[in-house]
């Protein structure tokens, strides 16, 4: 079987330079990452359904994982995650108009949802959203 890359979306919700960034679950079959996640912060994010925007995608999983609901957001990263036995391009998204307070949705994957200082994150934070992290930091959409 050939192997290919896939889509997902993270996104960014800053407000007053503080991020949202949900706990995984340290259990790794809960955490539901095929890029190892548990234990992890993150963003919300997830795969990009067949058909479905990349826009459209990252409103969803805002929704779904936190209920809030985004308003607007732009495009403000993209990163590889390679792994011996997967690929993931991940859009990044950058959302400051969004309304509701963030909510655990799923508590089998995320235990609970906080707002961090950017100058001041937890540890260790999940490979692509650190990557966002990053990228945001450093005023640039791209690096190899």
């Amino acid at each position: 079987m050939t192997q290919v890359a896939r889509a997902g979306v993270g996104i960014m919700l800053l407000k007053d330079n503080k991020v949202l960034l949900g706990k995984r679950h340290s259990d790794p079959k809960k955490a539901s990452s095929l890029l190892h996640g548990e234990g992890t912060w993150t963003f919300p994010g997830g795969k990009v359904d067949f058909g479905e925007t990349i826009y459209d995608a990252a409103k969803r999983e805002v929704k779904e994982e936190t209920g809030i609901e985004v308003k607007n957001m732009e495009v403000m990263s993209i990163t590889d995650e390679i792994k011996e036995d997967v690929h993931f391009v991940t859009i990044g998204f950058l959302c400051k108009d969004f309304e509701g307070e963030a909510k655990v949705m799923e508590p089998d994957e995320i235990i609970e949802w906080k707002w961090f200082d950017l100058n001041n994150l937890p540890s260790p934070i999940y490979p692509p959203s650190q990557k966002m992290i990053e990228l945001y930091k450093e005023g640039i959409i791209y690096k190899k």
